[in-house]
């Protein structure tokens, strides 16, 4: 390799390298007298090791070490007398590991030793970094032995290197040889992991004793990665436990107690904690899709899922819009005489809805013989999400005549149908009628369902109205499906309030 470098070196023109090359110290002049920060050699010097090392961090920056390698920077500015420092080592070491080739990592660290560098904590980290990064642990341990205290940080990165290459026994064992140092979240959370990659619930026991012994801080990191440990032992009546005592659950302590519910086979517990999460990301929703794969699992090896197992995984079809997934479930479903009290029936017309196919949920609703108040608002929102505004009505009346008592969901299914079908006066009188007829407050949907209504039938100065005199401030969604039907019709004026709103709410929106 350091042959080709050389080689590559005297093919590259010499202008490349001017700016290595010690410059002519300026005769003095006035200026130069009445200057008294006129440049010396020693700041020529420094300036052009200054240059070498930005030259070597832009390697490490771009990524690009085939084309022109940072060893090639490091041998020039030796030829030219340039004495690295530091920031030199530093910067080699960072361009170095894109490469991955520990021989010109050891030629590094062997100029390391030769300038006496090896002392600096800053460079033996660099070290350490470069041959973790690359896998090479022997190397790395070498490194870390001989520095004379190694902190915190560097204490992490060599555990954490064990754990990586699944050496849990190696990372333990390196742990409960710290002195002098107290571990922080990072260094817990790590030596957390290696716990569970051993599948030792006695040392998992130990390692959560001593975190609340240490009294370290215990953050979301932590939990997530004690739930894990817990999971991956084999308990998980111990992960769960914990989760309900750690007073740390964001996103991701969820999503971690979810995919270990599901990973032990415990669907109903899945959606138990999926269904109350305050708030869902991509990671929850993949997690639903696992219940799917489980779902199937069972079918397979003749394990018969209860309701709570078949709304689970509906749900999962109706959020990815899974219709085949959907579609299999319900044949499975009617096939095993599985749903006699007509308790899935809103889901599969949720279900069927989200996933684009309605026609397939009105039969459901008909058949159904339980048409309670989750079935009535599960297709008149489905109805009313397809532009059939006429049709949800229709049921909504139906619904009234039943007795059954709508709720702010169904509202928004019904608001939302007449503004599809532009019936103002039915709009209207629905929006009344939810607090005196129903005892239903507004809220913020309502509103845009109404605005949404009115600015379709070019009622603009009746929505800017409905705006104004809302009880709560209107927010993005509604001026901007205000200003939309300002664009639509034309209507200037009232635009330009609309954009001065929405620039007001977000700044950062242009």
């Amino acid at each position: 390799m350091r042959a080709c470098i050389q080689q590559r070196f005297h093919q590259l023109p010499h202008t490349r390298f001017s700016f290595l090359h010690p410059p002519r110290i300026p005769a003095y002049t006035v200026a130069n007298v009445e200057n008294p920060s006129a440049p010396s050699r020693e700041d020529y010097a420094y300036a052009n090791v200054f240059l070498w090392n930005t030259m070597i961090r832009k390697q490490a920056e771009n990524g690009d070490i085939t084309r022109d390698p940072p060893l090639l920077y490091y041998i020039q500015g030796l030829r030219t007398g340039l004495r690295p420092n530091g920031q030199t080592f530093m910067y080699l070491l960072k361009a170095l590991v894109c490469g991955k080739n520990v021989n010109e990592g050891e030629e590094v660290h062997a100029s390391v030793v030769r300038t006496r560098f090896a002392s600096s904590k800053f460079v033996s980290g660099a070290l350490l970094g470069f041959y973790v990064a690359n896998g090479f642990i022997g190397q790395a341990r070498q490194v870390f032995d001989e520095m004379p205290q190694p902190g915190l940080v560097l204490w992490t990165l060599m555990v954490r290197a064990y754990v990586c290459l699944t050496l849990p026994g190696e990372a333990l064992e390196l742990f409960r040889t710290m002195r002098r140092v107290m571990p922080d979240m990072v260094a817990v959370a790590t030596v957390v992991s290696a716990s569970g990659l051993l599948g030792d619930l006695g040392v998992a026991k130990t390692i959560h004793c001593f975190i609340e012994k240490s009294g370290v801080e215990v953050d979301a990191f932590v939990s997530s990665t004690l739930i894990n440990s817990y999971g991956e032992c084999g308990i998980l009546t111990d992960a769960y436990r914990f989760f309900q005592e750690t007073a740390m659950k964001n996103t991701v302590v969820w999503n971690t107690m979810i995919h270990q519910s599901l990973e032990h086979n415990n669907l109903e517990l899945g959606k138990q904690l999926f269904d109350s999460m305050p708030e869902r990301d991509v990671a929850s929703w993949n997690s639903m899709i696992q219940a799917l794969a489980l779902f199937h699992d069972m079918e397979i090896y003749v394990f018969r899922p209860n309701t709570l197992t078949l709304l689970s995984t509906l749900s999962a079809c109706a959020s990815h819009g899974a219709l085949e997934a959907g579609a299999w479930i319900h044949s499975y479903v009617n096939n095993n005489d599985l749903n006699q009290d007509g308790s899935l029936d809103s889901s599969m017309i949720n279900m069927y809805s989200k996933c684009g196919d309605i026609a397939k949920a009105i039969p459901i609703f008909e058949e159904s013989p339980k048409r309670d108040l989750f079935t009535w608002t599960s297709i008149i929102c489905g109805l009313a999400m397809h532009g059939h505004g006429k049709k949800a009505l229709c049921y909504f009346s139906e619904m009234n005549e039943s007795q059954v008592s709508p709720d702010e969901v169904t509202m928004v299914g019904v608001l939302s149908a007449c503004a599809h079908a532009g019936l103002i006066e039915q709009g209207q009188r629905y929006f009344q009628s939810m607090e005196k007829v129903f005892g239903l407050v507004p809220k913020i949907e309502h509103y845009g369902c109404m605005v949404d209504l009115l600015g379709r039938m070019d009622c603009l100065k009746e929505a800017y109205d409905l705006i104004m005199g809302m009880p709560i401030e209107a927010n993005e969604i509604i001026w901007g499906s205000f200003l939309s039907a300002c664009r639509v019709y034309n209507n200037i004026e009232l635009g330009e309030v609309a954009a001065r709103r929405l620039l007001e709410l977000d700044p950062r929106d242009p």
